[in-house]
């Protein structure tokens, strides 16, 4: 990546450190955040996002490389102690106690208002507001500025990560869709303001891919959302197909585990097509990263396929050859 989407030269080696290392972790994506073949400003741009909304997940999730660090830089109260991890087969999935869901919730609320720094920083450049304090919002002011972006893609984001402190299991389907729109379809609507094609058709067909992008991150980690104490699986699914939370607990799939995650399958794809033809309404480098995306949705699908829908047993990661060759063709076609 280029300088720009590094974290600002000028904060502290620990500051520095933190952000580089929220940055590395988009080499484990589905797809690339960041292809080569884009122009770098592009580049610079998509990290830039990408670094915001890691940053977000990250403390939702407990796993920021420096919490203590980030909560000094925002203002917020410093984290409660670590608590002794459970230990021993059956010792169940490890949610986070008040205190450490607490100090997620103001590490989110310090978030948000950094954020309010960098809109109030890119619109009145020239006054006397606060400069955002973390590396990874800093970038967000020329970004904010250079695209005209507005608060409410990146504020989902936020709340999405809210949600998660206080939810963690979804009832019905349409419960799942609507913490998509919070979770997923931001970042896709952000991909088409900076790239200054932008329409409701447009984002209605982002808003397929992306949530079914989330549907198949949640498929591909069924283990380790469980033990984080969240299922994202809906519970009216469990029950048509006869699976219990204890079986998802298992070392490896059940037969109706397997029939389950065959179904949330093939609803997934049938999203990522309904959002496809977005990818023949752009040209040029636009559009292969479109399709890279789709493709790296449906390359994962195929992935957890040739686990024989085992999500337990191992994490199904896609073929970098197949995602290739999907990408290519989704580009040929269009859709």
């Amino acid at each position: 990546m280029s300088a720009s989407a590094q974290p600002n030269s000028d904060s502290p080696p620990a500051e520095g450190a933190a952000g580089a290392a929220t940055l590395a972790k988009a080499s484990a994506e589905n797809f690339p955040v960041a292809p080569f073949f884009l122009p770098a400003a592009w580049r610079d741009d998509l990290m830039t996002v990408y670094g915001f909304a890691r940053l977000v997940d990250d403390a939702g999730d407990g796993d920021l490389a420096d919490p203590a660090g980030t909560a000094a830089l925002l203002g917020v109260p410093a984290p409660p102690a670590a608590p002794a991890p459970a230990a021993g087969p059956g010792a169940g999935p490890h949610r986070p106690g008040p205190q450490e869901t607490a100090f997620r919730l103001a590490l989110l609320d310090g978030l948000e208002r950094d954020l309010d720094r960098v809109f109030e920083t890119a619109l009145a450049p020239s006054s006397a507001a606060e400069a955002p304090r973390h590396p990874l919002m800093r970038p967000l002011v020329p970004l904010v500025d250079r695209h005209g972006l507005t608060p409410e893609p990146f504020r989902r984001l936020i709340q999405a990560n809210r949600v998660d402190q206080t939810t963690d299991r979804y009832p019905r389907y349409d419960d799942l869709l609507e913490y998509c729109t919070l979770s997923a379809d931001p970042v896709g609507r952000l991909v088409l303001a900076i790239a200054g094609v932008s329409t409701p058709e447009r984002v209605a067909m982002s808003d397929a891919v992306c949530t079914a992008l989330q549907i198949v991150e949640h498929l591909q980690d069924v283990a380790e959302d469980l033990a984080r104490g969240r299922i994202y699986l809906p519970a009216e699914d469990l029950e048509r197909f006869g699976v219990t939370e204890e079986d998802l607990a298992a070392p490896s799939a059940s037969p109706a585990v397997r029939r389950l995650i065959s179904f949330q399958v093939d609803r997934a794809r049938t999203l990522l097509d309904r959002g496809a033809p977005l990818v023949g309404t752009v040209r040029g480098r636009l559009r292969l990263l479109l399709a890279g995306f789709t493709a790296g949705g449906h390359a994962a699908l195929a992935a957890v396929e040739d686990a024989g829908y085992d999500v337990l047993a191992q994490q199904a990661k896609p073929d970098k050859r197949r995602l290739a060759a999907k990408a290519a063709a989704i580009f040929a076609k269009g859709r």
